[in-house]
């Protein structure tokens, strides 16, 4: 409502708006969490990053090198990840030519859901209902005796293992063990190789992300809203992308219903 460029859907426009909605996206996450812990607001100094700013505007204390490249890099890893839901979600908003804002409401909506957003925040409940090392195994047999799902494991489209996994497991080592919370690394690492031993299944790059994330400060119902701050990138690129060669996206729907059915008249019914 407030963006001098909302109703503007040239390239031009549409490019300042992505600046805007990539820097408004840390700094509303950050505040809201700052408000709602009856804390004031963090304002970001211009000489941090992205990835620095957005630590230091939710905790209020500068970051350090080693925490700052593994969120940095959990952020760029995230930003696009070809036509996920919620990115597929903004090109069909798009491409009724309504508006980017419109268009990544739409996005962050989808990406709401358990099934695609939430993985990270799964994984980290897990991780903390197991609490020690001691517990991985018995909570395995268990779980897989109650057919429960192990989230942040296995993807649609890697089936071989996901490439974002393998880079950012070393950060997230790193990260956990300078801040003194390795124990939900090694947890993470316990758990993989005895779901991997029974279930052959190989972590996504969600599985990771969760003791990273955690062990720099972020709470557990702010993971989605980071995911939500790193995909704003992939999502206007999408945008900018279907708005500079749009075309409506229109599925069919192909009905398997019955047929031949009579109309009955309200009163027979």
């Amino acid at each position: 409502m407030h963006d001098p460029d909302a109703t503007d859907n040239t390239h031009a426009a549409n490019l300042r708006k992505a600046v805007r909605l990539t820097s408004q996206f840390a700094t509303a996450i950050c505040a809201h969490h700052r408000v709602r812990s009856g804390q004031a607001p963090v304002p970001p100094p211009k000489d941090l990053s992205l990835a620095a700013n957005f630590l230091y505007m939710l905790t209020g204390k500068k970051p350090s090198g080693i925490t700052t490249k593994a969120f940095d890099a959990s952020l760029v890893l995230y930003a696009e990840h070809e036509l996920n839901a919620s990115t597929f979600t903004t090109r069909v908003i798009a491409a009724t030519l309504s508006d980017m804002h419109s268009a990544v409401a739409g996005g962050v909506g989808r990406l709401k859901g358990t099934l695609h957003g939430g993985a990270g925040e799964a994984v980290m409940n897990t991780l903390l209902e197991i609490g020690t090392l001691d517990n991985v195994d018995a909570f395995v047999d268990k779980a897989l005796g109650e057919k429960r799902r192990f989230m942040g494991m296995g993807h649609r489209v890697y089936t071989a293992g996901d490439p974002r996994a393998a880079i950012l497991k070393g950060m997230a080592e790193e990260a956990c063990r300078q801040s003194g919370q390795a124990l939900w690394y090694d947890l993470a690492v316990k758990l993989h190789t005895k779901v991997n031993a029974t279930k052959k299944l190989i972590p996504n790059v969600d599985f990771y992300s969760a003791p990273l994330f955690y062990s720099i400060g972020i709470p557990v119902d702010l993971f989605t809203p980071v995911i939500a701050a790193s995909r704003i990138v992939g999502w206007t690129a999408n945008l900018l992308e279907q708005y500079d060669d749009n075309r409506l996206i229109r599925p069919r729907a192909d009905y398997k219903g019955p047929t031949g059915k009579k109309f009955v008249p309200v009163e027979q019914r």
